[in-house]
């Protein structure tokens, strides 16, 4: 697979197929938040999109990056998430870069939004469509997030089904600056467990498609049948 890895900035042309990368934290929380029974998600513009949205459905929830905030239900923690009911709900995501990355991309025909949590059933999903080629959005530090390129670089040798170790990939990951800052408590609204559970490979069997659904950049999960299965998608 031709794979090309991107900032956000550095996005000239739409692309066919794009792979938005966010390990920490805004793609794993989205994992979780599915995980742990919402609906959908939709990714907000601004924060006060978002609180727009929620004021036009208050049984929505609204979460964000940063410490705890009016109006809004949860922050973007993966650790203090898994402990939240989002059982048939609709979440509304804004975070710095992750949303950032997928609605600079709304317009491909594809776009996926990953990290480790999700990696194998991306790649699955990338090799069931036949996707000759892809856009990988390394969302953080302005395209070079040591996380995201490295889970970006894992995805794209995964999707081309050869056996990868992932061991240097988590390794490069964990000793990120984004790993450092949230073990060190430097980034507000985080949880002790956030790093461990960014660095959980394929924690979650789904990979998470965003389309345009009524002017809105949604989130939906997406189940991938292994070959083990028997089945397409």
């Amino acid at each position: 697979m031709d794979a090309r890895f991107r900032g956000i900035t550095e996005l000239v042309d739409v692309p066919s197929v794009a792979v938005v990368v966010d390990v920490m934290r805004a793609f794993t929380v989205a994992a979780w938040a599915f995980a742990q029974g919402a609906e959908k998600i939709v990714l907000a513009e601004s924060l006060d999109e978002a609180l727009a949205l929620k004021a036009r459905h208050p049984d929505w929830a609204a979460l964000k990056d940063g410490p705890p905030a009016p109006g809004f239900d949860a922050v973007n923690s993966p650790g203090l998430l898994r402990s939240v009911d989002l059982g048939g709900r609709t979440v509304v995501q804004k975070t710095t870069a992750g949303t950032v990355g997928a609605l600079a991309v709304k317009e491909a025909s594809l776009v996926l939004c990953a990290g480790f949590v999700v990696a194998e059933a991306t790649a699955r999903l990338l090799r069931t469509r036949g996707c000759g080629s892809a856009t990988f959005v390394v969302t953080g530090e302005d395209g070079r997030a040591e996380e995201d390129l490295a889970c970006a670089q894992y995805i794209a040798r995964r999707a081309t089904g050869a056996g990868t170790d992932a061991a240097d990939f988590l390794r490069r990951a964990g000793a990120s600056r984004a790993a450092a800052e949230l073990a060190e408590g430097v980034r507000q609204g985080s949880h002790p467990d956030d790093v461990a559970l960014c660095l959980e490979l394929d924690r979650f069997p789904f990979a998470m498609v965003a389309a345009l659904e009524d002017s809105l950049m949604v989130l939906r999960p997406c189940t991938v049948p292994s070959p083990a299965d028997g089945a397409s998608i």
